[in-house]
């Protein structure tokens, strides 16, 4: 069923709505800071062996290592929130639309290529 002429406008003053605000919602950095993909990698490796330090140490009753797991997933936590320095780092201008690698379209511009294509079939 065709959506009518009041509800195709809405539409559309929406997606117009969205094109311009979804940047700002979706993809912008926090303090103009970028996370590191390398450091949330490690940080959860630490994590995941700061949890099995902490679940030796409390089934085997010894504090100290205990302590250690909890102190090394501390650490992993912190290590996988810090912004990265280095070229890994992932940082998204809201200012600026994302481009593509060349010959590769975006997410983006292939998902309105299709919306247009099914418009173009009503």
């Amino acid at each position: 069923m065709p959506l009518s002429e009041q509800e195709q406008r809405l539409l559309d003053e929406m997606e117009r709505h969205l094109m311009r605000n979804d940047a700002d919602v979706v993809s912008a950095p926090r303090d103009g800071r970028a996370l590191s993909y390398r450091n949330i990698v490690y940080g959860t490796i630490l994590v995941l062996l700061g949890l099995g330090g902490l679940i030796v140490g409390v089934s085997q009753q010894l504090i100290v290592v205990g302590v250690i797991g909890f102190v090394v997933m501390l650490g992993g936590v912190l290590l996988a929130v810090t912004p990265g320095r280095g070229p890994g780092r992932v940082r998204v201008d809201p200012d600026r639309p994302a481009k593509a690698t060349a010959g590769h379209p975006s997410f983006m511009d292939r998902m309105n290529d299709r919306w247009d294509k099914r418009q173009g079939e009503r």
